[in-house]
């Protein structure tokens, strides 16, 4: 999909100032200069073309009591796609990465408490057969957002 200045204009909007109102949308047309349907459209085609994967809201899950950590677990390479299925089966993980290491896939994992975190690896250790998993609880918060000023190539 080829963006078009509006299509970027748009992007730059929903990531950092979505409008809280009744209408969003036509408050967006309204910024970007086109309707509201022209909007839609433009959200739906950006959202089928996999340039969005989701709209909605960002919460701060400290706030709301949960508890983040960082894990590593060694897999045998014949293994990644299986135990990739089984640790992406649990809600709570964020993300999860392949590395170039000993320890070669990483995960981040959201829960409710401490406790829960623990049960989460422990079954992710029992399904997977694999004990060899680092986890780096979170001490302190520095950075958890990103937003991508997109822009023409040529700019």
């Amino acid at each position: 999909m080829q963006l078009d200045n509006t299509d970027r204009r748009l992007l730059n909007l929903i990531q950092t100032d979505f409008p809280i109102c009744t209408e969003p949308y036509r408050v967006l047309a309204e910024k970007l200069g086109t309707t509201e349907e022209d909007v839609l459209h433009r959200l739906e085609q950006l959202m089928s073309n996999d340039i969005i994967r989701r709209l909605g809201g960002v919460f701060d899950s400290r706030k709301l009591g949960y508890k983040g950590t960082l894990c590593a677990i060694k897999v045998p390479p014949d293994r990644i796609d299986e135990v990739a299925a089984i640790i992406n089966g649990y809600i709570g993980i964020t993300h999860n990465y392949l590395r170039d290491h000993e320890y070669n896939m990483w995960f981040t994992i959201l829960a409710q408490s401490p406790q829960k975190v623990e049960q989460i690896l422990q079954e992710i250790k029992e399904k997977s057969g694999i004990d060899e998993l680092i986890n780096l609880p979170s001490e302190r918060f520095f950075k958890v957002l990103v937003s991508f000023n997109v822009k023409d190539k040529e700019e």
